[in-house]
This record gives C-alpha cells, sequence and structure tokens, in this order.
C-alpha cells in the first residue's frame, strides 16, 4: 500500500516544521506549503490524500484555497486550521467546502490522531470503490427520485448525478440505512465523524444544509433529510402525504 500524502498548508515557519516532522515520524509521506497560491500549485502537481489547511494565509487566504480545491477535486478530505475563537469561521470553512476542521491551540497527538482517523475513512472509500460482490448491505438504495448506490458511492437525483464530500455522502448513506430514526448531533458525530467529544455540533448542521442543497428540490422544505426539533435529523423514507 503507497504511502499516504499530506499536503500541510501552514506559513508559520515553526509550527509548519513541527506538524510536519511530526506527520513524517508518524508514516506520512509530507509536503508543505506557506501561501494559498504555493498550495494550489502543489495540489495541480500532483493531488494528496489529504490537505491540512490554514484560514489565514498570505496572498489567498484558506477559505478561498478550499473553496478552489473542492471545485476541482470533489473528494478530496481537506481539514482546515483556525486560531480563531469566532464559530462562524469555522463553520464558513465547512460551508466552502472543508470536511473537519482543528482549531489552534492544538495537540499534535490530537492532530495525528484526527489525520489517521480521516486517512481511514479515506481508505474505506476506496475500498467499497473496488469491484466486488455486492452484498444485503451494499445494495443500492432509491427513495422515489433519489438513488444511492454504497459500492460506487454514487449519488443521483432524477437519474443525474450529484456530487458529495467523503463526508456528505457518509452522512446521507447512515441516515439512509437507518430510515425514519431520529439521531441526536452527537451520535451522528461518533457515527460519520468519529468524534465522541462536544464542540462540533454546528459541523452537522453545516453538512446537513450543505446536502439539502444538493439532493433536495426544496432545501427550505427538505423531503429526505428532515429536521426533528430537540433531538437532531432523521432520514425520511416516505413521502408525507400533503
Amino acid at each position: 500500500m503507497a504511502t499516504p500524502q499530506i499536503l500541510f498548508v501552514e506559513d508559520d515557519v515553526e509550527l509548519r516544521e513541527l506538524v510536519a516532522g511530526r506527520l513524517r515520524e508518524t508514516g506520512y509521506e509530507v509536503v508543505t506549503a506557506a501561501t494559498g497560491p504555493a498550495a494550489l500549485a502543489c495540489v495541480e502537481e500532483q493531488v494528496p490524500d489529504l490537505v491540512l489547511l490554514d484560514i489565514m494565509l498570505p496572498e489567498l487566504d484558506g477559505l478561498e484555497v478550499c473553496r478552489r480545491l473542492r471545485a476541482a477535486h470533489p473528494l478530496l478530505y481537506i481539514i482546515m486550521l483556525t486560531a480563531r475563537s469566532d464559530e462562524l469561521d469555522r463553520v464558513v470553512g465547512l460551508e466552502v467546502g472543508a470536511d473537519d476542521y482543528v482549531t489552534k491551540p492544538f495537540s499534535l497527538q490530537e492532530l495525528v490522531a484526527r489525520v489517521r482517523a480521516a486517512l481511514r475513512r479515506i481508505r474505506l472509500t476506496e475500498e467499497h470503490t473496488a469491484p466486488m460482490e455486492v452484498q444485503d448491505e451494499e445494495a443500492p438504495l432509491t427513495f422515489d427520485e433519489l438513488h444511492i448506490d454504497p459500492v460506487r458511492r454514487e449519488v443521483r437525483v432524477d437519474g443525474e448525478p450529484v456530487h458529495l464530500t467523503v463526508r456528505e455522502f457518509d452522512l446521507l448513506l447512515f441516515l439512509a440505512r437507518h430510515p425514519d430514526r431520529p439521531f441526536t448531533r452527537m451520535q451522528l458525530l461518533d457515527k460519520v465523524w468519529d468524534i465522541q467529544y462536544e464542540g462540533y455540533d454546528r459541523t452537522v448542521d453545516s453538512h446537513v444544509q450543505r446536502l439539502r442543497a444538493k439532493i433536495e428540490r426544496d432545501p427550505s422544505n427538505p423531503r429526505f433529510v428532515r429536521t426533528v426539533w430537540g433531538v437532531g435529523y432523521k432520514f425520511q423514507s416516505e413521502q408525507e402525504e400533503e
């Protein structure tokens, strides 16, 4: 199996060398960049397995870099790093396409753990897309105009392909495999994000909003991914009578 490659984008020289060194010690190949344009150039030359992307960058900030990377590479896994305390900045990062975020200051142990979990999820995604005999739990799911193929990790609405990020697909598949059952945000963080602690509720909300925008005919009145007030979210299996 090839060594996973990580692009670490950070303008602070000391932090860049410290984090890159720890990731290399863990067994990863690490490429670094100090500016937004440099990061885009690195990805253009070779698409990494994962990007660690600081928000505060010179020349082109991390949010714009994330937006451009997501547009060009829908399945690229992006973890944003932010030193800002304003939760809105982290939510905006998720809304422009980041899969996750880590707030500075962070421990190297926590960061490596998050990277390891992300790469494990990426590996499982690649294994699921490889040719294989379809088992019952991997059979396609169809709900009215929505079609989900767990093996190919494809989603179609009215026959048209919908491009989801890794997290968006995982969230939709998990909910669709448990139709009509409400889940709290903490439960979804545990099952979909592998996060077992509080403080990331808005991550779920942001991904739900993005998912609705892609699969719902009317995101403001969703047919599939429904809000359960006071609880969280559920997948509605059948169209309600009007």
